[in-house]
Formats: C-alpha cells, structure tokens, sequence
C-alpha cells in the first residue's frame, strides 16, 4: 500500500449572470458579470502494489465520499472510517482509491469540486477511463446520487449506503451502470424509505440494481457495506460499456 502525502485541489468556477436596465427604462442593457467560486479539497489516493511495477498498465479507480460526520473535521478522520479504515489496516485493493474530504460541516459536498478533482487524478495517473467506481455513504451517499444524475456518462458502477435520493431524477441515471445500495431498516437520520423507494423505482425502468437492507440496523449500515468483501469483488468486475 502507498499512501502519498495529502494533496490539495483548489476549485476556481466562473458563474455569469445576465444584467439588464430598471423597467423604467426605454433601452435594454445587457451585461455579463463574473463571479469566481474557490474550493480547496484534500484528499488521499491510494495505488495497488502493482500500480509502480509497470509504466503502461492502467487501474481502475475508487471514488469514495464520506458522511457528515467527518465534514468540517481535522483531515485526518478521513483515514479513521471505511475504505480508508480498511487500507490502514493492510487491506489491499486492485484498484486505486481517491477519498477526498469535504471541508464544511454543514454543507453537502461540492460535486463540481469533486468531478474535477476526479478529472485531475484520472489525467494524471494510469486510470482506464472505463473503470471508474462511485461510493458514498450518508451525505456521501446523497453526493453520489447526485453524481449520477448529473455526470451520468462517467461511472462504470455505483454502491450507495444509508443516502438521501433524488427519486425524480432517476432515470437521469444510466441504465447501463450497475448499482448496489446499502441501508439500514431502522435508519433514524436518513429513513430506509429513501432507498427503498429508489430501488424500486430503478427496477420498475428495467436498472441493474441490488439492495442489501439490514434488519435492525441504523445509520450505520456502513459498517457492514464496506467490511463486505464480495462489494470490492463486485467493483473489480464491472467495466463502462459506452
């Protein structure tokens, strides 16, 4: 395992705005005004043993985004739960994990931040484009809906655990990304309907979904989602189809 030191991404977004004349006016004014938005991320990027014992080979990649619970805390507690955890530990993966930290305690992940920074990462190093893997858990989780809507051409696989879900946007996700969600049934901060409306919902349009919901669990189905060994197996095999 190598685990470089931490890394920052600064995130610099131009927002124009169209600006016109009072209405008392007899003439239209048209005006753009820039407005600059900075997010600075760290993050850790994890690379297999094998990834420096060849110059050509390319990996895959794992997005992870953590909950709130470590938003607005020390960096480090990134490294003290779930993936992470596991790479601490000694857990060896065949694949590269980028787990970056959000900064705010009470605000939801900046997924325009994250994309780049996953665009930076991806350009920089050996990733097969095809195989690029999202998880999330909680405010992670609810990101990592979010990404799929949104950027819904570039993940080759999802899992979700204990998140929120943009249930009306669900066919904006692809159909052709296999997905698995975790949660918990007696889920006190994010209810289990959420997932299981969603679930539902994919299967009805015919999506590749699998659900894995906890009897008598709570919020912290991540416990057992990320010490499943099969979910890593699972990622490995999955490949973008374009």
């Amino acid at each position: 395992m190598r685990w470089p030191q931490v890394f920052f991404w600064t995130l610099s977004a131009g927002v124009f705005l169209l600006m016109q004349s009072c209405a008392a006016q007899s003439h239209l004014v048209e005006g753009e005004l820039q407005t600059v938005t900075k997010e600075q991320l760290q993050y850790y990027l994890y690379y297999p043993e094998n990834y420096f014992s060849s110059d050509t080979e390319r990996f895959g990649l794992l997005l992870f985004l953590h909950g709130g619970g470590e938003s607005g805390l020390p960096f480090e507690e990134v490294k003290k739960y779930n993936p992470p955890k596991l790479l601490q530990e000694g857990k060896q993966f065949p694949f590269l994990v980028l787990a970056p930290h959000n900064p705010h305690e009470k605000k939801w992940w900046n997924i325009q931040a994250v994309m780049q920074l996953l665009d930076s990462v991806t350009a920089e190093n050996r990733v097969d484009k095809n195989r690029i893997y999202l998880t999330g858990l909680s405010r992670g989780g609810s990101a990592a809906w979010q990404l799929a809507t949104q950027y819904p051409n570039r993940f080759a696989a999802m899992a979700v655990v204990c998140g929120m879900a943009p249930l009306p946007y669900a066919h904006w996700i692809d159909q052709k990304m296999p997905i698995w969600v975790f949660h918990g049934d007696e889920d006190d901060n994010i209810n289990v309907e959420e997932s299981d409306a969603m679930v539902e919902k994919l299967k009805e349009m015919n999506y590749d979904v699998r659900y894995t919901r906890y009897k008598g669990v709570g919020h912290n189905a991540w416990d057992r989602a990320y010490t499943t060994d099969s979910l890593y197996t699972w990622f490995a095999e999955q490949k973008r189809i374009n």
